[in-house]
């Protein structure tokens, strides 16, 4: 894959370039975008930039971080904190993400999306409102391991590292969870899978794709 140097600014703009010419591929009001990527590669910063570029060009944008759809600690933890294949198959509540933000975005929809379930600090679901996004607006969902369940995203964006850039930028205390973004790369091939893919190695100086 050819990859080519652009700064953060430029991609977040040519991505608000792209959304707004970008139709919901079910037909429906809403589109939905992903960021995909490891903890270490800030998918979340990137997220929250695209949607204040969309919202100074005019466009509603709700950013949705997994963190906040986590499964119950009795489930993430019912083979010891630290085991890979649960955090790569168990730790994300894709069941709760397909019922309460992707399935008000169906065209038909309230558009009333909940912007998270489940505190890990308290393991207790978290009680917040619903946020509404007008017709027209744009769902940024931002975390790991996001390809591959069949999400129905407008535009994907992964956010890659290369297995020492990830060992390097992940916390020692998270480097468990390195097998599981291994068995990703084999199983998903999120490089072939994502719209854009942006190398982000090095995170002063980002290269990407362009759209496929």
């Amino acid at each position: 894959m050819r990859l080519e140097a652009i700064t953060w600014d430029r991609l977040t703009e040519a991505l608000a370039d792209r959304v707004l010419e970008t139709g919901a591929a079910d037909g429906g009001p809403w589109l939905r975008v992903a960021f995909d990527g490891a903890g270490a590669a800030r998918p979340g910063e990137r997220a929250a930039a695209l949607a204040e570029e969309l919202r100074v060009r005019g466009r509603s944008a709700l950013v949705v971080g997994t963190e906040g759809f986590l499964r119950p600690a009795s489930l993430r933890y019912e083979y010891g904190r630290e085991d890979p294949e649960t955090y790569y198959s168990g730790w994300f509540d894709t069941g709760a993400l397909w019922r309460e933000v992707f399935g008000p975005l169906e065209p038909g929809g309230t558009g009333r999306v909940l912007p998270d379930l489940w505190d890990p600090a308290t393991d207790r679901a978290t009680r917040s409102p619903r946020g509404r996004l007008p017709p027209g607006g744009v769902l940024v969902l931002h975390g790991p391991l996001l390809l591959g369940h069949w999400f129905p995203f407008d535009l994907t964006v992964h956010l890659r590292l290369s297995p020492g850039a990830l060992r390097r930028r992940t916390e020692e205390s998270e480097r468990w969870t390195l097998p599981a973004f291994e068995r990703y790369e084999d199983e998903v091939a999120p490089s072939e899978a994502a719209d854009v893919v942006v190398r982000a190695d090095d995170p002063r100086h980002p290269a990407w794709s362009g759209f496929a």
